[in-house]
């Protein structure tokens, strides 16, 4: 399923992230950058040791940014890795913090000068995002960064379950029917 915005396609897909051929993949990191679980630790294993060392160069990534490394063995050139929160009811910042993960990956993407972009669910999985509301900040955040910056030609959700990419295709219906985009 896709929507263009003003020249950008943004597109769902069921599948594995580690397999993507956009200019950069997002990683959902943690803040120690130390590799893991879920997506986080796929990316790892499928991009090769390179990433892990060039992620303990940089250290640490603040809860809402978003660091970079290359794609080591990955067809994606660069692994941008943003870390978003850990879901704990909604009253801490958690929607203005996963906001700014998605913004902060468009961000670091557009200063490289890269045209394409593929993110997985960020806070979606272990972090415990209560999905509807993951999917919505999500679409609206890319939708509102690509009005504005026109840089990025492709911008796709990498889902990896059925029931993910059925909860991001009916947000991004409503935001289709209801003028958003």
């Amino acid at each position: 399923m896709e929507m263009q915005i003003d020249g950008t396609i943004i597109a769902l897909a069921l599948g594995d992230i580690t397999l993507e051929e956009t200019d950069a993949i997002v990683n959902a990191a943690n803040s120690g950058l130390r590799g893991g679980g879920g997506v986080d630790g796929a990316i790892h294993r499928a991009g090769g040791g390179s990433i892990m060392e060039e992620c303990r160069k940089i250290g640490f990534c603040p809860t809402g940014q978003a660091v970079v490394t290359g794609g080591g063995n990955l067809k994606a050139r660069y692994v941008i890795h943003a870390v978003g929160p850990i879901y704990r009811g909604g009253g801490r910042g958690e929607a203005d913090l996963l906001k700014s993960a998605y913004r902060e990956s468009l961000k670091r993407a557009t200063e490289k000068g890269l045209r394409s972009i593929s993110f997985p669910a960020i806070s979606a999985g272990v972090y415990g995002y209560p999905l509807d509301e993951a999917a919505h900040i999500a679409l609206m955040t890319v939708i509102d960064y690509v009005k504005e910056h026109r840089e990025i030609d492709l911008a796709r959700f990498v889902l990896f379950s059925r029931d993910v990419y059925d909860v991001f295709s009916s947000e991004m219906k409503k935001l289709m029917c209801c003028g958003r985009s």
